[in-house]
């Protein structure tokens, strides 16, 4: 499917007091509209490839105060003033407890936009520690925390889907870990229907490049929080394979986007899954 089209002529904000607040911070330079159109054409290529907006009308849009999270949120709301996505959006922060969490700045950010949102306070901080051996990384159990109090959330909001802002290198990470570690070829899909089968995950970014979404929120200047406030840091092997990943772009560029492209292009009869084909009654023709 070739690039669903943005239109070239915004308009401006002006008379949207919530997306002249959104972009109140960017610079008006032809890079950084570039570099918006981008963001905006892929996300709304991936709403359309997978189906994302079959049948949902309101959508959770979990928040950490990270790069990538914020970047979701504005495209989100930017494709949805353009009239391209017919849902109502909830922002979502869970406080999980960690020591220095600044509680104001997303309460103050959010309000700013005249966005719906909603902030949890969840001491899940202490359940990982006290569950955590010391020195282990605490993000794996944090993350599993994290994905039941927001389940919990859209259905408290009357929410059909909980949205995630991994991008393109979390999916290509998550699959180099599961082959390398995992023994199998498996990743982030981009529509996900969770196990109870009540609540669709979404991740709209997935072809959304990490360093044009760093780029964006360094442009406008959103108020990150960094998520080392706990003390710990990612796994080694995420580490890992976004170092091999850099290192492979930087001698080969473009391989990141024949990567995804390969994830998306499966040809189960040259692959070793007895499951995905039957092999045994294979058999030429006589």
């Amino acid at each position: 499917m070739e690039n669903p089209q943005i239109d070239e002529n915004d308009g401006g904000f002006a008379g949207d007091p919530s997306m002249a607040a959104l972009f109140r911070h960017a610079p008006d330079s032809n890079n950084f509209n570039k570099l918006r159109k981008r963001l905006l054409r892929n996300t709304r290529q991936a709403l359309d490839d997978y189906g994302m907006l079959n049948g949902q009308k309101r959508w959770l849009v979990a928040l950490s105060g990270g790069k990538d999270s914020y970047g979701l949120l504005a495209l989100l709301m930017e494709l949805k003033w353009r009239g391209l996505l017919p849902v109502d959006l909830v922002a979502c922060n869970l406080d999980q407890g960690q020591p220095n969490f600044p509680k104001h700045i997303l309460p103050d950010y959010l309000a700013s936009l005249g966005i719906e949102y909603r902030i949890e306070y969840e001491d899940t901080y202490s359940i990982v520690k006290e569950k955590m051996p010391e020195g282990a990384t605490y993000c794996s159990l944090c993350s599993r925390l994290r994905r039941g109090n927001l389940y919990r959330i859209a259905r408290e909001e009357g929410c059909d889907a909980l949205v995630l802002g991994h991008h393109r290198e979390d999916i290509l990470e998550t699959f180099f870990m599961n082959l390398f570690h995992g023994g199998k070829m498996a990743t982030m899909p981009p529509k996900l229907l969770n196990d109870e089968g009540d609540l669709m995950v979404l991740r709209p970014l997935a072809l959304c490049a990490e360093d044009d979404l760093a780029k964006f929120a360094g442009a406008m200047q959103f108020p990150i929080i960094p998520c080392d406030l706990c003390g710990s840091q990612d796994g080694l092997q995420r580490n890992a394979m976004k170092a091999m990943l850099a290192d492979m772009e930087a001698k080969m560029p473009g391989r990141k986007d024949v990567m995804l492209r390969a994830m998306a292009n499966i040809n189960p009869s040259h692959m070793l899954d007895k499951k995905l084909f039957d092999f045994a009654s294979l058999e030429p023709k006589e």
